[in-house]
């Protein structure tokens, strides 16, 4: 391995981070990574004084075109677009702090949230409140002043500040509460699922315009807990398997649901530590593809130990 691939491969997890946050979808991510390696292979990078800086600037430069692009195109997405999820491992021991914030930079809801804002604002924000880069960092990537970048990152956090505010909630508690949701959604118990979501909880659904979701937020307690009644009351009268498992979706506890043992669903879940307050539920089927093919491969890798 020569010495690019080397600095390429070392920094590969930095450049698919800040490609994924950027773009929300992983196809998007890896295409972009491969994009920027092609580009390095073929830069001369002799004269340069830092490997990670070259790349990190063409990978968020080219992401933010390609953002522009895209938020076009989300424009005449069928109902509403969310971000892709992927299967999240546990690294290892970590506190209940360490975990929390892990959690948040990649958590659906944050990355939900990032779309509010501007290709450039949302780089600028990532690269100094998500990766630590210096103001003179963002400053030369951006090809900015830091002046600059210090009001665009500003006006973000400013921008988010309202979808943001949440109560902290450790992971275990997020746990707890995840699975006694998902027993009582097996169990067909709807009081248990209507206690266990805030009366003004809201159910987000991205079909892609290829399977059925609700084009709007579905708002309340009641209708949320309805909604996953109605699917067991389908499989208790033999017209469908349903199955759900308790997986790490974006570095927090979330759902799988199969129907049919087939992935229909991944579902990620807010809350304010007693109750569930937001879900969003992803069911465009090109987004699940990976998901099925990872856990695929969890389950294979499981069953074989």
């Amino acid at each position: 391995m020569d010495d690019k691939t080397h600095d390429f491969n070392r920094l590969r997890p930095r450049l698919q981070a800040i490609a994924y946050r950027m773009l929300g979808t992983v196809a998007d991510a890896e295409e972009l990574v491969q994009d920027v390696w092609l580009r390095w292979h073929e830069a001369d990078t002799e004269e340069l004084d830092s490997a990670e800086a070259w790349l990190v600037t063409v990978v968020t430069r080219l992401a933010i075109d390609r953002l522009r692009t895209a938020k076009v195109q989300r424009e005449h997405y069928t109902g509403f677009w969310l971000p892709e999820p992927q299967l999240t491992a546990d690294d290892g021991p970590a506190s209940p702090e360490e975990l929390l914030e892990r959690a948040d930079d990649i958590s659906m809801a944050f990355l939900a949230l990032l779309e509010r804002l501007a290709p450039e604002a949302r780089a600028a924000f990532l690269l100094r409140e998500v990766f630590d880069a210096d103001y003179a960092d963002v400053a030369q990537t951006l090809g900015k002043s830091e002046a600059a970048c210090r009001q665009i990152v500003s006006r973000a956090k400013a921008q988010l500040k309202d979808g943001r505010v949440r109560q902290a909630v450790s992971p275990d508690t997020h746990y707890k509460l995840l699975s006694g949701f998902a027993e009582a959604a097996r169990r067909g118990d709807f009081t248990a699922l209507q206690a266990l979501l805030a009366e003004d909880a809201e159910l987000i659904s991205d079909g892609g315009g290829k399977v059925p979701s609700f084009g709007k937020v579905l708002l309340g307690a009641a209708r949320i807990a309805q909604l996953y009644l109605a699917l067991w009351l389908r499989a208790s009268k033999g017209e469908l398997s349903l199955r759900m498992e308790l997986v790490q979706l974006n570095g927090q506890w979330g759902l799988l649901r199969f129907i049919d043992g087939q992935l229909e669903s991944a579902q990620s879940f807010e809350s304010d530590g007693e109750r569930i307050t937001r879900v969003h539920t992803q069911r465009n089927p090109d987004k699940l593809r990976r998901i099925a093919q990872a856990w695929a491969v969890t389950k294979a890798g499981s069953n074989a130990s």
